[in-house]
């Protein structure tokens, strides 16, 4: 029986692919900064443990907790929205902090196994972001741009010990807590500076006419093919707006 081990997994994209795995008849080692009772439903084979990917001793007592993985799913993120010109940089910061080192630290923590073993996958959610050219996203799409450059080179370097690394790119999701996340405690002056209000909204228009969306189930099943795929595929849309900006890149 083999056991994943998912970060970010109280809500969204990494709760529904931790359900998914453990459908599926594995091991499943939800994580998460602050564990709470009735996340998840009880079960032998869900363990519930804390991890904070910006604290190296909480990725360290993690993987002892958790034993040994065979894959490790990095989908823990923060969001971020506005003009670059308001964004102050300790949310620059605080952004890639989360999204690209901790990416970086867990996956560095996990290799050793893999690597002695023979065999793992590391499988990174990015974002559909790095697909296409979207505003009031430029600290987002750079923390994610830079988890596809990292993950591109660790896939050559870990092909030859027979360890897998992927990336999948979620689209928009109507039913997860991005939106209301990537605007939480910041002024709208700060989003949206006053000399940027008019392009901004022109911007914003755009998106209204959207009728293709992400599903958390969408990204669940991705993730899970990713982490059999043996093809040599690298990067994994996920959602029908995801695939159909990958086909138009």
């Amino acid at each position: 029986m083999k056991t994943v081990l998912i970060t970010g997994a109280s809500s969204g994209y990494g709760r529904e692919t931790a359900l998914y795995f453990h459908s599926q008849g594995w091991n499943v080692i939800a994580t998460m900064r602050t564990p709470r009772a009735g996340i998840l439903p009880e079960s032998d084979r869900l363990r519930v443990i804390p991890l904070d990917v910006t604290e190296p001793e909480t990725i360290v007592a993690a993987f002892e907790t958790a034993g040994p993985v065979d894959v490790l799913v990095n989908n823990a993120g923060v969001p971020s929205f506005g003009v670059f010109e308001g964004t102050p940089m300790s949310r620059v910061r605080e952004v890639f902090d989360t999204n690209t080192f901790g990416v970086m630290a867990t996956t560095q923590a996990v290799l050793p196994q893999f690597r002695e073993r023979g065999s793992g996958v590391v499988v990174n959610v990015t974002s559909s972001v790095v697909l296409g050219h979207m505003p009031l996203s430029a600290v987002y799409k750079a923390s994610k741009m830079a988890v596809e450059g990292f993950t591109a080179s660790l896939a050559l370097e870990l092909a030859p010990f027979g360890v897998g690394a992927k990336t999948v790119e979620p689209g928009a999701c109507l039913t997860t807590n991005f939106a209301a996340n990537a605007t939480k405690g910041a002024a709208p002056d700060e989003l949206i500076p006053a000399p940027y209000a008019l392009w901004a909204k022109e911007a914003m228009a755009d998106f209204t006419g959207q009728v293709l969306f992400t599903k958390e189930s969408d990204v669940a099943e991705t993730v899970w093919r990713a982490a059999h795929d043996t093809t040599g595929q690298l990067r994994f849309p996920a959602g029908p707006d995801a695939v159909l900006l990958a086909q138009a890149k």
